[in-house]
């Protein structure tokens, strides 16, 4: 048995020669699976993350990617400070918040 995966390797004249034809559609339907299953959502969700991140004001509440929650007490260009508890304020980048809990605007229609 072992002889016989060895010469498929070894020997091409023991495989069954697949035509270049018939071998490219194949990879290009697996690039279109791949693309449609991993690559094309895994943008979208990092676009919704880049228009989250613009799109946040003081007030909101967010949680941070280390877990942290808290309300934002001012936005710099690159630097959120957050405010975690009475009398405790944290500096955080804008790309470490991952989730939008609560938006001020949602708070302030209620």
């Amino acid at each position: 048995m072992g002889e016989f995966i060895l010469a498929i390797f070894v020997d091409p004249s023991a495989q069954n020669s697949g035509s270049v034809l018939t071998t490219i559609p194949f990879l290009l339907a697996i690039f279109a699976v791949m693309y449609f299953l991993i690559i094309r959502p895994q943008t979208k969700k990092q676009n919704e993350h880049k228009e989250m991140i613009n799109t946040l004001k003081k007030g909101d509440k967010i949680v941070t990617a280390g877990g942290i929650i808290g309300d934002i007490v001012r936005i710099d260009e690159d630097i959120v400070i957050l405010k975690v508890a009475d009398n405790v304020k944290m500096k955080f980048q804008r790309q470490s918040i991952s989730t939008l809990v609560e938006s001020k605007e949602k708070t302030d229609k209620k």
